[in-house]
């Protein structure tokens, strides 16, 4: 079946639009958007097939997508705003803004710990019900009193789910806001994007239901691996199986709830230009980038790499480079240059940028795959922007 590719493509960038009808072509996608921004000028910004498996309704620009992980990038876009306002210290102990956390030797853990996922605590030991996840106080009481899974700062693991929680937290004491109220404040409004982290009933309507789980292989397939639901994995990405029914993501009290790692909700659209307002100016944005160039330096200096924990619970040992809050490109986030930094999300989509090629990129889907790493879809866009723009990626 023929699918119909919608947006626009500027000079030069007809290889990007070959790369996204290619992977409809190949069966790779339902429905999906693109955007790519250059010196903060948007040159390509592609959707095409359909809002659902039904295949009635197309998946056009006022589509919006769920988009798990990469929503990590907003948030740590939060946490780098205020370091470069001074308002908040990555060194001070977590304790100095958040007193209660000073407990079950989490008194010395520092802020630039929950940002680059060494702090020890990818789970809690209670057993939560999704009520109580999306309520966010019953979450934050756990992690209280949650003692470290390893002594923070020897190891990195993937706090999938707390990581929001965590920075989201220690962002409340800071501003006397949640990190959605906050985002929405001083990042999405300024910039003009449709991004939001709990999202409005009104905007609803146009969320694109997704396809397949959230783990590989989906839930079933996931729960019929020998051991899997014990594993750090299981444990980091359903919070002590808080989320295991089927289909709990496409619900509305997902979508309205503030999960600051993991339940942002935008387009492909929004999300490069939250790259591209991060490290310049946009058309019709502010007259000055969201972060200096030092702090953009400062985010994406490696401040931890090799395996992670959490994934190498179930064998998955490839390279990490995390920066502060921000993953860096690497085998394992392979976003193209050498000093890209963004964020990846369950199921396949990502956004970063990359200053030296002045790029910015978004890339939102509602067929889930298994992550970027093997994700078919990635590498041949991502390598087209760069061949694009004349310039050689170097991870992929």
């Amino acid at each position: 079946m023929e699918v119909s590719i919608g947006g626009h493509v500027e000079p030069g960038f007809a290889g990007v639009k070959d790369a996204f009808t290619q992977n409809f072509e190949a069966g790779h996608e339902t429905g999906a958007a693109f955007c790519l921004h250059v010196d903060g000028r948007k040159v390509v910004d592609l959707y095409g097939g359909s809002f659902d498996r039904g295949g009635d309704r197309p998946y056009d620009q006022d589509t919006l997508q769920l988009v798990f992980s990469s929503t990590k990038g907003a948030t740590a876009a939060c946490a780098n705003l205020l370091v470069q306002r001074g308002e908040l210290d990555l060194e001070s102990p977590v304790a100095r803004y958040w007193p209660e956390f000073a407990q079950f030797g989490k008194e010395a853990i520092p802020v630039l710990f929950l940002l680059t996922h060494q702090a020890g605590l990818p789970a809690v030991d209670v057993t939560l019900s999704p009520a109580e996840v999306q309520a966010w106080d019953p979450v934050i009481a756990a992690l209280e009193v949650q003692p470290p899974l390893w002594e923070p700062g020897t190891a990195h693991g993937y706090h999938a789910l707390t990581y929001g929680w965590l920075v989201g937290e220690v962002l409340r004491r800071v501003t006397g806001r949640s990190l959605g109220t906050f985002f929405a404040e001083e990042i999405a409004r300024p910039l003009g994007l449709e991004f939001w982290i709990g999202l409005p009933e009104e905007h609803e309507h146009r969320v694109s239901p997704l396809i397949g789980g959230v783990l590989p292989g989906g839930e079933a397939g996931a729960a019929a691996v020998p051991g899997f639901s014990s594993t750090l994995l299981a444990r980091a990405l359903n919070v002590a199986g808080a989320f295991s029914e089927p289909g709990w993501a496409n619900g509305r009290d997902w979508h309205a709830a503030e999960v600051p790692a993991a339940n942002g909700i935008t387009n492909a659209a929004s999300l490069s230009r939250l790259y591209a307002g991060l490290v310049g100016t946009v058309e019709g944005g502010p007259s000055e980038p969201i972060l200096t160039k030092d702090q953009v330096d400062q985010a994406r200096i490696v401040r931890t790499f090799g395996a992670d924990q959490v994934f190498a619970s179930v064998g998955f040992t490839m390279e990490q480079r995390i920066g502060q809050g921000f993953w860096i490109s690497s085998p394992f986030s392979p976003f193209g240059g050498a000093g890209s930094f963004g964020h990846t999300g369950a199921g396949g989509s990502y956004g970063f940028a990359d200053p030296e090629n002045s790029l910015a990129v978004g890339y939102v889907m509602n067929k889930m795959s298994t992550g970027m790493t093997v994700d078919p879809r990635s590498g041949p866009l991502i390598a087209a922007c760069y061949e694009a723009v004349g310039a050689t990626p170097k991870y992929l």
